[in-house]
């Protein structure tokens, strides 16, 4: 009897082990990530709008109906970006994703507390270029270091009633992510 409880938690271990290992390494053999997905509609460095999700089709995984929603495929082997994206009258968030999905920053429009979210987006190689300029404070630009040279922006705009749509829709038509001249 005794005998027979060791076969079967050690087949649990094992198994635990397995399906464990399995789920940590299918996410970096999928072929139709995000990233993915939006190099099929999106230039890189220029801000796409993507279609309302659907019960059927959705560009993004998890994409809320009540946001409008762009995206912004960057790019920084040659140079920084510089993103400027309006706020929306309700509510408006950006968030940055790695090329494989993995998201490193966020902020909304209440954290900027400005009229637009302006920052600029560089590695740490390109900041560590930057020159130490007492005049130029935090405060006065916001720099958010990219972990990859590739990846994704997000910016979504809350429509908090469907009437409001066209509005949240029109807000994100004036978002930029253009290369910085060096």
């Amino acid at each position: 009897m005794t005998r027979w409880l060791l076969w079967l938690a050690s087949g649990l271990l094992l198994g635990g082990i397995v399906h464990f290992a399995t789920i940590l390494y299918l996410p970096s053999t999928a072929t139709q990530n995000a990233y993915a997905r939006i190099s099929a509609i999106s230039p890189v460095n220029s801000v796409v709008a993507l279609p309302a999700p659907s019960a059927e089709k959705s560009v993004l995984p998890l994409m809320d109906p009540a946001f409008a929603a762009a995206v912004c495929r960057y790019d920084l082997r040659e140079a920084p970006l510089k993103l400027t994206a309006p706020v929306s009258p309700a509510y408006t968030s950006v968030t940055f994703y790695t090329n494989k999905d993995v998201a490193y920053y966020a902020i909304n429009d209440r954290a900027a507390g400005r009229r637009s979210i302006e920052l600029d987006l560089m590695t740490a190689a390109q900041k560590a270029q930057l020159p130490d300029d007492e005049e130029i404070s935090a405060a006065d630009r916001l720099i958010v270091e990219s972990p990859t040279q590739t990846g994704l922006i997000v910016i979504r705009a809350l429509a908090s009633e469907p009437g409001m749509m066209p509005a949240a829709i029109a807000s994100l038509s004036g978002a930029r992510c253009q290369p910085q001249a060096q």
